[in-house]
This record gives C-alpha cells, sequence and structure tokens, in this order.
C-alpha cells in the first residue's frame, strides 16, 4: 500500500482521521493517501519528510506571529526537532527494514494479560547470559486465536522459562517504544526444545550408568516411613494428605513433608537442597531411614512441569539409596523424574492409593499369617497335650511293669532264698543226726566193748562218750550258726539288690516323668510366646464382627465391627470406598 506513512498517537487519530488519513491494519499504522497535501500533516510526518513539507502561506505566518492587542510578545526561534519527529524517524526506518513479519526465537522472561498479551522476551547465550532483551505484544484478537491453537497442541502455556518460535514484526511507536508485535507462534518449535531438553539429560545419565539405579532397588516390602517433597498448599498435596492423614491416625504410617516451590528459575536446586538436607537431619535424629520418598505435584501446564528436568534433580534421584515414587501432574504428563524414579503414578492421589494398597497387602498377609498361627498353635497344644497324655500313660505304663517285675523278681528270689535256706537247715539237721546217729552207735560200741572188756574202761568210755557228745553238739550248734549267718547275709544281699533296683527304677521313672514335664513346659512356653497378645503389640490389630468372629474380607456385609488392639478395643464403622 502506498502513501505516507505517520508517526501519530492515539489520542491523535480522531485528528488525522478528520484531516483524509486512512488506517492500516497490516502495519497498525496511520497513512496519507497518495495525492492528498502532506501540509495538514506536519506535525506527525516522520523528520525527514516534515522538513521537505510546504510551509503555511507567509500571510497566515505573519497572522499568526501578530501578537494579540495591548501585549508585545517575541517567540524564540526553534532549536533542534521535536522528540516526536525523531522517534517518527526511528519508527519509519523500522518500518522500511522490517515489512513484513519474521519468523525468531525467544525465551519468555515475563508474561501479563490484559485482554492483549504482553511479553517480556530474551535470548541468552551457551552460559546463560542474556545476549537480547525486548517487549512483545499479541494483542486480542490475534491472542484469542493463537494461544488456544498453541496450547492444544502443547499442552503449555505461555510463562516464564519457555522457548518459542514466534512470527512477528518489529515496531517502534513514538509513545511506546520498540516491541514485537507476534501473529504467531510454531507449537513444534516449544515441543521440539522441551524434549530435546529431556533427551539430553536422559543421554547424559545413560552414560554414566545412573538411569536405572533408583529402579533397580528392592521395593518397599511395608511402609512404615514415607518422606514427602511437594509445593506447600498444593491441591495435589491436598488429595495425598487427605489420605496419609488417615493412615496417621491409625498410627500406621508416619508422613513426613518437606516444602519446595516446584516452578520458577531456581526450583529444581531447591527441591534437591530440601530433599537431601531433610534426610540428612532423619540420619542424625532417628534410628530409622524413610521407607520411600514421594515427589508430588499437581497438574499443570507442560512448562510449569518442564523445570523438573533438571539434570542435577534426575541426577539426585537416581543415586538416592532409597525408593522413590512419583505422581506428578496428570496421566499424559512425563518429565524425566517419572523416567528414573523406581515407581511412577499417574497422580499424587493414586501415589497414597498405591502405598495404602500395599500396606493393606501386607496387613492381609500378616492377618493370614496370624491366623496361621493360630491355627499351628493349636494344633501344636492338641499335639503336645496328645503326645504329654502318650508319654504320661506310657511312663505310667513303664512304672507299673518295673515295679510289677521288680515284685516278681523280688519274691522270686525271697521264694529262692526261703527254698535255700530251709534246704541248708534240712541239710544241717540231717547231717546233726547222722552224727548223732554216729556218735551214738560209736558210743554203744565203745561202751559195749569196755563192758566186755573192762569195767575201768566205762568210766573212761563215759566221760569220752560225754565229750564227743559236748563236742558234736557244739559242732552242730557252730555249723548251724554258720548256716544262719549264711542265710541271713544271702538275705540280706538280695534285699539290697532288691531295694537297689527298686530305686533305680524309681529314679528312672522320675527323670522320665521330669524331662516330659520339662518338656511339656518349653512347648507351652514356647506357645503362649508366640500368641495372639505379643502379634497384636508388633502393631497389627484384629477385626471383629459384633458375634466376636474374625473379619478377613473387605467385601464383609458387616458395617459395625470393633477392632482388638494390644491396649483394649475400638468400635468403628466400614463405610464403602
Amino acid at each position: 500500500m502506498s502513501g505516507t506513512y505517520l508517526v501519530t498517537t492515539f489520542k491523535d487519530k480522531d485528528k488525522v482521521k478528520a484531516l483524509g488519513a486512512r488506517w492500516d491494519p497490516a502495519r497498525r499504522q496511520w497513512h496519507v493517501p497518495p495525492g492528498r497535501d502532506l501540509a495538514p500533516f506536519a506535525a506527525w510526518l516522520p523528520a525527514g519528510q516534515a522538513e521537505e513539507a510546504p510551509t503555511e502561506p507567509p500571510q497566515r505566518a505573519l497572522a499568526a506571529a501578530e501578537p494579540q492587542a495591548g501585549y508585545a510578545l517575541q517567540t524564540p526561534p526553534p532549536r533542534g526537532v521535536p522528540l516526536s519527529r525523531l522517534l517518527g524517524g526511528v519508527a519509519a526506518a523500522v518500518s522500511d527494514a522490517f515489512p513484513s513479519a519474521i519468523w525468531t526465537t525467544v525465551e519468555v522472561v515475563d508474561v501479563r494479560m490484559r485482554g492483549h498479551v504482553y511479553l517480556e522476551v530474551s535470548e541468552r547465550d551457551a552460559h546463560g547470559v542474556v545476549v537480547a532483551k525486548a517487549n512483545a505484544v499479541i494483542w486480542s484478537g490475534q491472542a484469542h486465536r493463537i494461544l488456544p491453537e498453541f496450547q492444544q497442541a502443547t499442552g503449555a502455556e505461555l510463562g516464564p522459562g519457555i522457548k518459542l518460535l514466534v512470527h512477528a514484526r518489529p515496531v517502534f511507536k513514538a509513545q511506546y517504544g520498540f516491541s514485537l508485535e507476534i501473529d504467531a507462534i510454531d507449537a513444534s518449535y516449544t515441543l521440539g526444545d522441551l524434549e530435546a531438553r529431556k533427551r539430553e539429560i536422559r543421554e547424559r545419565l545413560q552414560a554414566e550408568g545412573l538411569w536405572r539405579l533408583n529402579q533397580q532397588l528392592m521395593p518397599p516390602w511395608d511402609y512404615q516411613h514415607v518422606l514427602v517433597v511437594a509445593p506447600e498448599g498444593g491441591a495435589g498435596l491436598g488429595d495425598f494428605q487427605a489420605e496419609a492423614s488417615r493412615l496417621e491416625r491409625r498410627g500406621i504410617c508416619r508422613f513426613l513433608y518437606v516444602y519446595s516451590r516446584f516452578q520458577g528459575e531456581g526450583a529444581a536446586q531447591e527441591i534437591r537442597r530440601e530433599l537431601t538436607a531433610a534426610l540428612e537431619q532423619i540420619r542424625a535424629n532417628h534410628p530409622w531411614v524413610p521407607d520411600a520418598v514421594v515427589i508430588l505435584r499437581g497438574g499443570g501446564a507442560v512448562n510449569d512441569l518442564a523445570w523438573l528436568n533438571d539434570y542435577a534433580l534426575a541426577r539426585c534421584v537416581c543415586e538416592l539409596p532409597i525408593p522413590v515414587l512419583t505422581g506428578i501432574g496428570h496421566e499424559r504428563d512425563n518429565t524425566v523424574l517419572d523416567e528414573v524414579a523406581h515407581q511412577r503414578y499417574d497422580t499424587p492421589s493414586k501415589v497414597i492409593a498405591g502405598i495404602e494398597r500395599q500396606i493393606v497387602q501386607r496387613a492381609r498377609e500378616a492377618q493370614a499369617l496370624f491366623e496361621q498361627l493360630v491355627q499351628g498353635a493349636g494344633r501344636s497344644i492338641e499335639q503336645a497335650r496328645r503326645q504329654t497324655e502318650r508319654w504320661h500313660q506310657e511312663i505310667q505304663a513303664g512304672a507299673r511293669q518295673d515295679l510289677g517285675n521288680a515284685r516278681q523278681r523280688a519274691a522270686q528270689w525271697l521264694a529262692t532264698l526261703h527254698l535255700e535256706a530251709v534246704s541248708q537247715l534240712r541239710l544241717a539237721a540231717t547231717r546233726a543226726q547222722a552224727r548223732r546217729d554216729d556218735v551214738r552207735h560209736l558210743a554203744r560200741q565203745q561202751l559195749l566193748l569196755a563192758r566186755r572188756e573192762t569195767p575201768a574202761l566205762l568210766a573212761e568210755i563215759r566221760s569220752e562218750s560225754r565229750a564227743a557228745v559236748r563236742a558234736a553238739r557244739a559242732m552242730s550248734e557252730a555249723e548251724m550258726g554258720v548256716v544262719r549267718t549264711q542265710a541271713g547275709s544271702e538275705l540280706r544281699h538280695r534285699r539290697q539288690t532288691l531295694e537297689q533296683l527298686l530305686a533305680e527304677n524309681r529314679a528312672r521313672a522320675g527323670r522320665t516323668l521330669q524331662e516330659a514335664r520339662a518338656s511339656s513346659q518349653a512347648l507351652l512356653r514356647e506357645i503362649a510366646g508366640q500368641g495372639p497378645e505379643k502379634t497384636l503389640r508388633r502393631g497389627f490389630a484384629l477385626v471383629r464382627d459384633p458375634q466376636g468372629r474374625a473379619v478377613t474380607r473387605a467385601s464383609t456385609s458387616e458395617q459395625e465391627v470393633i477392632i482388638q488392639f494390644h491396649d483394649g478395643q475400638r468400635a468403628a464403622t466400614l463405610q464403602q470406598p
């Protein structure tokens, strides 16, 4: 479009329009159509063209120069050119240098939306130093068209730190200065920049052998202490705490919260600093370490989450000796932290749901083990009782049998002793009687011989007979004493042997009873040591219905239950999830 473009302000638009100027929507600037006189527009012409414009007729100039009646004024000659003309020349130079918009890459520093979208953009070198800076604007009519398309394509919103490829025209206005007027944004460039940043971090961690470190850790067997890192007051944190507080109130799991910014310059460094400081404090003040570290953030634009794509923060997560769980954004969102974490969840609510699911699984396993323990203890008690009864019966039967055998052997020994003693007495009596008969026979023979031979020998024979009788009687009595002594000694020896056997049998039976009693007591102590009370003291609870039966399934039809703890019981009401 040909013509002379004017340097105007917003308040001058009615004046130039009344003089015949036309509006150029492409350049967003007023211009004088070809063929029109430029003299009326001298105040708004660029500096170079203003000097060439025809001046007013001398008569009008003189009339304007004539002082009013009663006054004698002298106007000093003008020096230099007005600022508006100078800046108008700059505007014209910019307009001539960039008659149409071009594509340029920028990084957003600040955004203000007031119908129109005002931006502060810059360019940084490889060291992060700002080498260029300017203001930019997206007029409301353009913003309603290009911003929804950009957000739908990238999932990002205009905000500090995002890099854009924009179609913009440099514009200089005398009143507002230099700015870029943006009429298009290339969404593919922003997506490529965000993905390139993640790809660079991913390749660097893989080259250093750190990419899978945290994922190779053993998953938590159970959750008792969890360290949570999240932005303070965030909606995602609120969803997480709503369920976590329920676990804390019941003493099941303890959650320690650390707060940090999750977007903006330095957010990744602050997260890393707060996380490491919290772990050092836990190691210094507590005998335990967290079972897991949870990193939470609610949903947001892609560029808001892009602050988490930081190499130092990702490396810190990889090198943590504790499994890291992430719940960042929504299901469609993905950050480098999600990729290097031990386990990723789509949202903060799903993180606490996963933790609760693991705790419930362990509780059910513990309950099943407890029931197995109770059943095993019952079976062990019954087996021990039966074994004890069997041992008791065997010991009693053995003792009775040993006592019967001992009595039988004793009776046999006594009968044998009695028979031997009677036999010895009879033998001694027989021998004594035989010796008496012999003595009597010899005495008669000697007596007859003495009577026949000489009466003198009768007295001697009688005397010898009496001596022989006395000797035989003494010998018989001595032999009878020996027999009685031997019989008594043998009887005492047999009695002592019998008593010793009885004592050994009693001692053996006592030891057997004592060993059985000790074994039974040890079994009872072991069974008592594994009873429900100690299991409850370990932090478990037993859920029963009003009839006292154990509730083992979440799908129970019961609504009123009784929860048994180690120090008492509480009533509770089950609700449908």
